[in-house]
């Protein structure tokens, strides 16, 4: 099993909100994790369902990037599901399968946790892009 490696490396709304940790697990299954600060927090001093949405998306995508083998991937479709809040200082642990892979295609579900609870479930598809995209100095 890889260690975690920060994604968030560039300037960008991830590296701005805490940013995001990234392993592989096997060739088909990835981790990731963050932990909540109080700005990903709403009103209700719960996580904000857009913070949740972006790193899910995020997670998903670097590991469909990592079984592209580097592609650059943007998503077609993510639908989530939202099961339990979090709150401050709660770590989130994301663990991302790969159902498929196909030459233009990923498709792949993430469930996210904390304090071993479910926090939300995805479903995504996400294209592969056969080209590669200049470095423009900005990133997740």
């Amino acid at each position: 099993m890889e260690k975690f490696k920060q994604i968030s490396t560039k300037p960008g709304f991830l590296k701005n909100n805490g940013g995001l940790l990234f392993r592989k697990i096997k060739k088909d299954k990835f981790e990731f994790k963050t932990k909540i600060r109080k700005i990903h927090l709403n009103r209700a001093r719960i996580t904000h369902g857009g913070y949740i949405c972006s790193i899910i998306d995020a997670g998903s995508g670097t590991a469909a990037h990592s079984v592209a083998k580097g592609k650059p991937c943007v998503t077609i479709s993510l639908d989530i599901k939202f099961i339990s809040p979090t709150k401050y200082r709660d770590e989130i642990i994301g663990i991302v399968s790969i159902n498929k892979k196909t030459n233009s295609l990923v498709f792949l579900d993430c469930i996210i946790k904390s304090k071993n609870k479910i926090i939300a479930s995805s479903s995504g598809i996400w294209k592969i892009i056969n080209f590669k995209m200049p470095n423009a100095g900005i990133g997740g």
